[in-house]
């Protein structure tokens, strides 16, 4: 079936990659894999003990003098899946072509970073690629906090060149990223028995866009939680509605795309409940018709549960996810058209330990501005009585137009497809920061091939980009 795709080795070490169970936190597999792969041509291969897995390949002959450069991509992959699909992305991927992409509708593809990790194998197993000595390191966890990259002790690599291979749009070099910090708040609770004389119904709204809480943040999709709060406090407005259970998102780095609640309302109040939901499903499905045009809102007659959540918590849990931040905070002035500070609304978690957790994310090029984004965020939940912490703090990688490496590919780029690429930073985060504090003599850029929806399903990796990819990665290599 892909067979005929082109670069075939990069596609076929991609599509193997697939295969292997990666998500992040549980990247046993893949990091065996690569060892493995290592072992079986006899290149050089070791590994750290956050478990990321590095493995060299000596310079083509007459080439040993030139200077080592370091290939990084991560193994991990945010595993999403659209509803209650049967499969997982974590273990059951499933690829397809589609229209000049390969795609996986229903669950994330994993391209991000597996397109990455296919090109450095292709280049370790290739007899004919030209390059000077290279190291290609294999980072874990990245999606949960970048890990691997921050564990990474001096020594572990030698170059001092790096070519991130994790970015999403085929003619652009990046040389410079935002930093990110979590914040979670949590909510306590009591409970109490579900009284006599009411309905139970289950709200929920799916269907979302989603993606990647970097790069599409400024793109005006909607937020699955913030969109279920919108109408839980509408209804809380009008009736008295009881919450048994509450739940939304999942990832910190993804938008959310479904949430949902199970409520209780008296008989009597069930039909103009009803009618609110009707009238605000038609609204916001209006509104959000061109950014999220599979958005569905829906009502569903629900066993009644055994207990309700305390009308206090409901009251102020409701109001703050409806009245929480989300989104563009600040654009930047130094580079037209990049988010400077940006929240992400991600995620609501209920366990059965009397506590509803909600997650964000917040992300700056500026560090005293991703601090104030995230103080911000806890100043408003703690005025909502919840307790909030922060976590998995990372620094932003701050842009350096005088690189050499840059230059270099500047100058390849150009002869390669009669064009000069596009100069950029991002608004995602990358491990580039991170690296610096090990190494701070590495001189940096970051590229990839076209990717889409990363974060989401219906991800897509265009598989025409990915020939120019790796055209464009064997010329560095070859004329460094």
């Amino acid at each position: 079936m892909f067979n005929d795709l082109q670069p075939k080795s990069v596609i076929a070490a991609f599509l193997n990659i697939c295969k292997i169970p990666r998500e992040s936190g549980h990247e046993e597999l893949i990091c065996a894999y690569l060892v493995n792969f290592a072992k079986e041509r006899n290149l050089p291969v070791a590994t750290d003990t956050a478990g990321n897995v590095m493995i060299s390949k000596p310079a083509t002959r007459g080439m040993e003098l030139r200077p080592v450069v370091v290939l990084q991509s991560h193994v991990d992959m945010v595993c999403e899946k659209n509803g209650e699909l049967p499969f997982d992305p974590a273990i059951d991927p499933i690829v397809v072509e589609e229209n000049g992409w390969l795609t996986s509708k229903e669950t994330t593809l994993g391209a991000d970073c597996g397109i990455g990790v296919a090109a450095q194998l292709a280049l370790l197993e290739s007899t004919d690629a030209v390059h000077g000595p290279i190291e290609c390191l294999f980072t874990v966890s990245e999606e949960t906090g970048l890990d691997g990259a921050r564990a990474l002790k001096p020594g572990f690599i030698t170059g001092n060149i790096l070519l991130n291979l994790d970015s999403e749009d085929e003619g652009e070099i990046f040389i410079g990223c935002a930093g990110g910090i979590d914040t979670t708040a949590r909510f306590s609770y009591t409970t109490y028995p579900t009284p006599e004389g009411v309905v139970a119904l289950k709200v929920s709204v799916s269907g979302g866009t989603g993606g990647h809480s970097g790069d599409e943040i400024n793109k005006g999709y909607a937020n699955a939680n913030q969109l279920l709060a919108r109408f839980l406090w509408q209804a809380q407005q009008q009736f008295d509605i009881g919450i048994a259970h509450i739940q939304g998102g999942n990832k910190r780095n993804a938008i959310p795309r479904e949430a949902w609640a199970l409520c209780t309302i008296t008989s009597a109040k069930l039909t103009p409940f009803s009618d609110l939901f009707m009238q605000f499903a038609h609204e916001t499905k209006a509104e959000y018709l061109h950014t999220d045009p599979k958005l569905s809102l829906e009502i569903f007659p629900s066993h009644s549960p055994s207990f309700l959540i305390d009308a206090d918590t409901c009251r102020r849990l409701i109001a703050a996810l409806y009245s929480c931040p989300h989104g563009v905070m600040a654009m930047s002035y130094d580079i037209p058209g990049l988010v400077e500070t940006s929240t992400n609304l991600a995620s609501i978690k209920m366990d059965k330990e009397a506590e509803i957790r909600i997650g964000t994310s917040q992300r700056s090029s500026i560090n005293s501005a991703r601090f104030h984004a995230a103080r911000r965020i806890e100043a408003h939940f703690r005025l909502a009585g919840a307790s909030v912490t922060h976590e998995s703090e990372y620094p932003g990688w701050t842009p350096k137009m005088d690189s050499p490496i840059l230059v270099k590919a500047v100058d390849s780029y150009t002869r390669l497809f009669g064009k000069a690429p596009a100069v950029k930073a991002i608004h995602a985060g990358l491990e580039c920061g991170l690296f610096l504090d090990s190494f701070p003599m590495l001189d940096m850029i970051s590229f990839g091939p076209t990717l889409r929806g990363v974060h989401a399903p219906g991800e897509k990796l265009e598989i025409a980009s990915v020939q120019k990819f790796w055209d464009f990665l064997l010329d560095i290599l070859k004329t460094i």
